[in-house]
């Protein structure tokens, strides 16, 4: 057995590339969208799915469970002894309370097996981050524990910035009122929201028109980072099928900062179907969140 194993689930959103290269395990949650369930083997494209929400077909999704959690757990197993599983924020799914409780069955069943999960407080390219700060680490040769301990200690230092173009997709989530969805839509108000220290989605701010939200992500990037900057050796961005903007943000970041590694990725299904095409995310660490 070699170094500990590391298992997240797709919404880190990380490309196949990456998961690959550093042979990390997904726990896979469903979607259905057009009468159609999509999951691990039966994937849709994101420029299909997004396709699909612009035509206003409307998606839902469903958490990782426990037996999903332990097949994926099973399948580390046969590498290394050791595995550190950084879930989805427990305060928007039950991800993490499924993979718990499969880690629980495991430990039973295996008592010389060692297993932790993290709850990450994160989403998307935010959980991804997370991800990759255990990778450095781990490529570092800190010990599972070593690197458990850190992030969880970590975690209010992993910042979220996003907005989304279309307010509707917030007020399906209960993320904001029909009222303040209509009448933003109206207007052309677009929202900054952040994920908070419990792992929650909350707004901050808002701001009118597409153009005035991506400079108001660096802003708050600005804001935030403090004396962290020198802890970004990479930012990560993720996006609902609008790359240009999410190229146009790294941009600014890196005229605003001199930063000018970035991990750019879309949003996937499972997140995208809560928060819709033209969600433009931005992920760092900083002062606080």
């Amino acid at each position: 057995m070699g170094q500990f194993k590391i298992v997240t689930d797709i919404n880190a959103d990380l490309p196949a590339s990456y998961l690959e290269e550093h042979e990390i395990e997904v726990m896979y949650l469903s979607y259905t969208i057009d009468q159609n369930t999509y999951s691990r083997g039966k994937e849709l494209d994101y420029k299909e799915f997004y396709r699909l929400m612009r035509e206003g077909k409307m998606p839902t999704t469903s958490q990782v469970n426990p037996d999903e959690a332990k097949r994926v757990f099973l399948e580390a197993m046969k590498e290394s002894s050791e595995i550190l599983c950084l879930s989805f924020s427990s305060g928007l799914s039950g991800t993490y309370n499924s993979a718990r409780i499969a880690a629980e069955e495991m430990l039973e069943e295996y008592p010389d097996l060692k297993i932790r999960v993290v709850d990450s407080k994160c989403a998307s390219l935010g959980e991804g981050l997370f991800v990759h700060k255990a990778v450095t680490m781990r490529a570092e040769g800190k010990s599972m524990v070593e690197t458990a301990d850190w992030l969880e200690e970590n975690i209010s230092h992993f910042v979220h910035i996003f907005t989304v173009d279309d307010l509707n997709h917030l007020y399906r989530g209960g993320r904001v009122s029909k009222t303040a969805a209509v009448i933003g839509t109206m207007v052309n108000i677009k929202p900054i929201l952040h994920v908070d220290d419990e792992g929650h989605l909350v707004p901050i701010g808002k701001v009118r028109g597409r153009k005035k939200s991506l400079h108001e992500l660096v802003y708050y990037m600005e804001k935030k980072v403090g004396n962290y900057l020198s802890n970004n050796d990479i930012i990560f961005i993720s996006h609902g099928d609008c790359l240009e903007d999410a190229n146009f943000v790294a941009e600014c970041i890196k005229e605003k900062f001199g930063i000018d590694s970035f991990l750019i990725h879309n949003v996937g299904p499972t997140i995208g179907a809560h928060s819709g095409p033209g969600t433009m995310a931005l992920f760092f660490i900083g002062e606080s969140r």
